[in-house]
C-alpha cells in the first residue's frame, strides 16, 4: 500500500497534523499525530486493523503487535522512526498483561529504550485492552 501523507500548516502556529492510510483513521476529533518544530506527538493507537477499522482478533501479543505496527506507520508518515521515540505511553485495561506487553515491546524497540509509563485503567474505546501513545522527536 502506498504511503499516503497529508501535512497541513496551522496558521496560528508552527503545527503540521500527520495523517496517513496506513493507520486507522481517528474515531473522534483529532489527529493521528501533530508535529510542532522538531516533537511529534502521536495520539494513542488501539489494535485497529486500518483496512477494516475493526479491532484484530488474538491475544494481547498479537493486539499490541497491531498498535505498534500503527504507531510506525504514523511515525513514518511524520519522517521519523521508532529509533526516534522518546516517550511511550501505554494503558492496560488488564495489568496481568504487563510482562506480555513487555515482551512485545522488546520487538520493536532496543536499547536505549524510550522513557516509558504503563496505565491501568477501566476501558478503552471500542471495547480494545491495549492503547499506546508515544512523543518522537526528529533530527
Amino acid at each position: 500500500m502506498p504511503l499516503c501523507v497529508h501535512l497541513t500548516t496551522m496558521t496560528t502556529s508552527h503545527r503540521s497534523i500527520i495523517h496517513t492510510e496506513r493507520a486507522p483513521a481517528a474515531i473522534g476529533p483529532y489527529s493521528q499525530a501533530v508535529k510542532v518544530g522538531s516533537t511529534v506527538y502521536l495520539s494513542g493507537q488501539t489494535p485497529l486493523d486500518p483496512a477494516t477499522g475493526e479491532l484484530v482478533v488474538g491475544d494481547i501479543a498479537t493486539q499490541t503487535r497491531r498498535v505498534f505496527d500503527n504507531l510506525r506507520a504514523v511515525c513514518e508518515a511524520a519522517g521519523g522512526s521508532f529509533d526516534q521515540i522518546a516517550r511511550v505511553g501505554i494503558y492496560l485495561t488488564h495489568l496481568s498483561d504487563f510482562a506480555a506487553v513487555n515482551g512485545v515491546m522488546k520487538e520493536y524497540f532496543h536499547e536505549p529504550y524510550p522513557a516509558r509509563s504503563t496505565i491501568g485503567v477501566h476501558e478503552l474505546p471500542r471495547g480494545a485492552t491495549v492503547e499506546i501513545d508515544a512523543i518522537m522527536v526528529l533530527g
